[in-house]
């Protein structure tokens, strides 16, 4: 029996939204304060309705091999069994969330 390959859930800020994504490879980038992720994961195209998010997630993310998320964005990561579907939320609606505070650099 093979084991399977893990899938991640990606929960990050971007531009005042929340993104949840799904990947396959998730790693601590050589640019510091980074986060790499890879192989990005999306649901086949076999149902009829369509969900105008993963789409806008598709459309967003295609043709991109890495992305570098700034650990500062970073909300969760977790392990899952199965794929859910990719989803893009305001934070506002999403309870208390806010972005790590962040040094302001002198000038």
């Amino acid at each position: 029996m093979s084991k399977r390959e893990p899938i991640y859930k990606v929960i990050f800020l971007n531009q005042g939204q929340v993104y949840e994504m799904y990947a396959k490879q998730i790693f601590q980038s050589d640019l510091w304060g980074f986060l790499e992720v890879e192989e990005f994961v999306f649901g086949e195209r076999t149902q009829v309705v369509v969900d105008p998010s993963e789409e806008k997630l598709k459309a967003q993310f295609d043709g991109v091999v890495r992305s570098f998320i700034p650990m500062h964005a970073i909300i969760r990561i977790d392990e899952v069994e199965r794929l859910g579907t990719p989803k893009i939320s305001d934070a506002k609606g999403s309870g208390n969330v806010m972005p790590f505070p962040m040094p302001m650099p002198e000038r």
